[in-house]
């Protein structure tokens, strides 16, 4: 028997409703966001712009399957620091979203989210880069192939719920798995640079999917990864070198000469 979507789900999404810190608590200037995606439900975000002159462009921040945009204060200091302007959003049924989380909801909600991202008036569309952390790499994935952006950086990324279940539960067969959110099957689309970055300890999300993703994907494409780091202590471990690595490689896009 197939599992129940609604079982699998909640192995999948751990969304929190709480908002514990807003951008302020990390002395960051931000502007609410809510806007609705085009099954009609409400998501809400917030823009943070990048206190710096030296613009490299916008980020669109997707996150991972846990929390809410609240718990990733840190991310946005680092970049925003780094001369990013960042959006970031909850998926619905995350913090102040509407709705329910589902593998055709999330991605729904990231074609609305870039749209909201475009409509900020510090917008460059030809700058947007999509930044995706674990499943929400899937979700940044999906949407760069519809929508290529400057560049897609894929940070502790799955090749497949189907794989991490494989890894994470061998004696359940795959074929009992859906093949939800399959990046590795559809990368090699891509029609823009890419950046993978993962952690070499990364005990949820290992290694392998890292290496498989930029193997599958075509050029241009770089991957870093990290010494001593895991899955959910990448940025916190790594601090101003995230927003370094990044920024490096986003200047080479904009001027590729240098």
């Amino acid at each position: 028997m197939l599992p129940a979507a609604s079982v699998l789900g909640s192995l999948i999404y751990f969304p929190s409703r709480e908002i514990a810190h807003t951008p302020s608590a990390a002395s960051l200037t931000f502007r609410e966001l809510t806007f609705t995606t085009d099954d009609g439900i409400e998501l809400r975000g917030w823009w943070i712009p990048t206190p710096t002159q030296a613009r490299l462009g916008e980020i669109l921040f997707c996150h991972g399957n846990a929390g809410n945009i609240g718990d990733r204060l840190l991310e946005a200091q680092l970049l925003t620091s780094a001369g990013f302007d960042i959006l970031l959003f909850d998926y619905r049924g995350y913090g102040q979203s509407k709705g329910r989380p589902d593998e055709p909801g999330t991605y729904r909600d990231a074609r609305a989210a870039h749209d909201a991202l475009l409509a900020q008036p510090e917008a460059d569309p030809a700058r947007v880069i999509y930044l995706g952390e674990s499943l929400g790499g899937a979700i940044a994935l999906h949407l760069a192939l519809q929508r290529p952006p400057a560049g897609l950086i894929l940070q502790s990324t799955f090749t497949s719920i189907r794989d991490l279940a494989r890894h994470h539960y061998p004696p359940i067969p795959p074929l009992l798995i859906p093949d939800w959110y399959p990046s590795l099957s559809t990368i090699a689309r891509l029609q823009a640079p890419l950046l993978v970055l993962h952690g070499d300890r990364d005990d949820i999300v290992p290694l392998s999917h890292a290496h498989a993703l930029y193997d599958a994907a075509p050029p241009p494409k770089r991957i870093h990864v990290l010494p001593g780091r895991g899955h959910n202590d990448l940025v916190a471990i790594s601090g101003a070198q995230y927003g370094s690595l990044i920024t490096q490689w986003a200047s080479e896009l904009v001027d590729p000469a240098d």
